[in-house]
């Protein structure tokens, strides 16, 4: 399956909001769609659902107009919207029969995916009554239910706790097949680069950066090297190169058409000892912040 996105447009009250977005999200991964606040993220994939419309552009599933009632979505939104006063189990089976499941299917789906997330011995409470990070699993239990073949998370892993969030990094490799689309939308850039292989990242409505993450930081660190001296109290061999220090490493530029061997050979003529080199891969928070020039934004 290949879902393209091709020169989407939306605008609310004279703001253009997304701006001719183009991407392709393959099934058999996990797509990570990363973005500040604002940006574009939570519009594009409610036009996905079928939510919103575009204003322009068009969406194909491999090769043809893509129609949201032809698949099952599943949908985790970064805010919640469940109903607080409902026992957990009806709101499941409601949600089941939302996406086109029978009453019996509806049923069997959520003792599943109850199960699978640990919250069985809940399902006959109210939502309100659980806790915090009972409550995220219930809604994250949602977005499986009846086994969509369009899965879109957005900040799964909020009010987890490190159990809970092991327990689901597992249920959701698990869930990987040829025949689904993953998106994962979140802040946590250590889970994106964990998890997914292809990226986008959209800034101001548009697309700034799309392909494969270890592509990317290969080609964003080029030219740059990491390393670590013996004694950093004398950089002095350093003055003319761009560089920044990161604890005990420095992040160093290389001049232009000088390879890395030639600058070895000038450090060790100068008696300085290495105790480490190696090429430089920048973070995705690092390529984040260069891309959407947020440098508050956190990890």
């Amino acid at each position: 399956m290949d879902l393209v996105i091709k020169e989407l447009n939306k605008s609310f009250n004279n703001k253009h909001v997304l701006k001719g977005i183009n991407l392709t999200i393959n099934s058999g991964q996990i797509f990570g769609y990363l973005g500040r606040n604002g940006a574009g993220k939570t519009t594009s994939m409610r036009i996905l659902m079928d939510v919103f419309e575009g204003d322009s552009g068009s969406i194909l599933m491999d090769g043809k107009e893509f129609k949201p009632t032809d698949h099952r979505i599943g949908y985790l939104p970064e805010e919640r919207g469940m109903y607080s006063k409902f026992k957990v189990k009806d709101q499941l089976v409601y949600f089941a029969e939302l996406r086109g499941a029978s009453k019996k299917e509806a049923q069997h789906s959520m003792k599943k995916w109850a199960e699978e997330f640990g919250i069985a011995i809940y399902l006959d409470q109210k939502l309100e009554t659980l806790s915090k990070g009972n409550q995220q699993k219930v809604q994250i239990a949602q977005a499986f239910i009846c086994e969509p073949d369009i899965l879109i998370l957005d900040e799964p892993f909020s009010g987890l706790d490190p159990v809970n969030s092991k327990i689901f990094q597992d249920s959701l490799l698990n869930y990987i097949r040829e025949d689904r689309i993953i998106i994962f939308s979140s802040h946590q850039m250590g889970y994106i680069e964990s998890f997914c292989d292809d990226i986008a990242i959209i800034n101001d409505g548009k697309i700034v950066l799309d392909g494969d993450l270890n592509d990317i930081r290969k080609q964003m660190g080029e030219g740059k090297l990491r390393l670590r001296v013996a004694d950093q109290r004398n950089l002095d061999f350093l003055a003319a190169y761009d560089y920044t220090i990161e604890k005990e490493d420095i992040i160093l530029t290389l001049h232009p058409n000088e390879t890395k061997r030639s600058f070895i050979e000038g450090v060790f003529s100068q008696g300085i000892e290495l105790t480490m080199f190696m090429d430089y891969l920048p973070s995705l928070q690092e390529i984040f912040i260069e891309k959407t020039g947020d440098q508050n934004e956190k990890a």
